[in-house]
Parts: structure tokens; C-alpha cells; sequence
């Protein structure tokens, strides 16, 4: 099925449940709506309620539910900004426990919204190292 085959890296380093989720979501999008960006968005928003990005993979959320506010409203009408997987959702402290994780720089002075930031960031940064970009 094109589910697995379309999986991006990031994914096929995660849990095996992220990898179904992805997989069944995906291809059944993909009867929907056809093969493309709304079948993996479909996907990724599957995954986002269930899973958040840290470093280069997925890892389970301690809560299922949206992740942030493109997230929660959803819709191809509605454009608002995602925050990469991050669960900008999340407490503070779990946030702080992640970018701790993260080693992200100077974390113990940001705001919420800051530390959403660096942790997408950080994320990203981890991915390209793992893809050996």
C-alpha cells in the first residue's frame, strides 16, 4: 500500500503504533482524496493526536487530543500555523522536560510559546542530522 512506501523518516524511527496509524490513515485518505498533500496531512494529524515529534522520531503524548491549533480546528479552510509536531498543548513542565531532553540552550528562562519554538527547532535540527542532510 502507498502508506508504507510514502512514510517519511521520521516515522519509520518511531513506535510501531505510529507507523499503523500513519499506514491505515494515509491509505485511507488516499481512497478519499487521492494520492497526495491532503492525504499526508490527514496522516500527520492522526499521528499528531496521539504521538509528538522529539528529536527525529514520534514518540506517545501522554494524552491523545489536538496537538496545537491548526490541530484542533482542522480543515483545508482553516490555515493556522502548526507547531511541527510539537505538543504546544502540553504543560509547561512537559514542554521543559522535553527541551531538557533536547538540550536545548538557555530553556529555563522561555516562555511556553518560546519553548514551543526551540523545540520544533531542535527537532528539526535532530532530523536533518538522522536524514544526513
Amino acid at each position: 500500500m502507498p502508506g508504507r512506501e510514502d512514510m517519511p523518516s521520521t516515522l519509520r524511527r518511531s513506535p510501531d503504533k505510529a507507523q499503523r496509524t500513519w499506514e491505515k490513515t494515509h491509505d485511507s485518505a488516499v481512497e478519499t482524496y487521492g494520492e497526495g498533500e491532503r492525504s499526508h496531512r490527514t496522516a500527520f494529524a492522526a499521528v499528531k493526536h496521539q504521538f509528538e515529534k522529539v528529536g527525529d522520531h514520534w514518540e506517545p503524548k501522554g494524552r491523545k487530543g489536538p496537538s496545537d491549533e491548526q490541530a484542533a480546528g482542522g480543515g483545508p479552510e482553516r490555515r493556522a500555523s502548526t507547531a511541527g509536531g510539537v505538543d504546544a498543548n502540553a504543560t509547561k513542565d512537559h514542554l521543559m522536560s522535553v527541551a531538557r531532553k533536547l538540550d536545548v540552550p538557555g530553556r529555563s528562562s522561555m516562555t511556553k510559546p518560546e519553548l514551543v519554538t526551540a523545540i520544533e527547532k531542535a527537532n528539526d535540527r535532530a532530523t536533518r542530522k538522522a536524514r544526513g542532510d
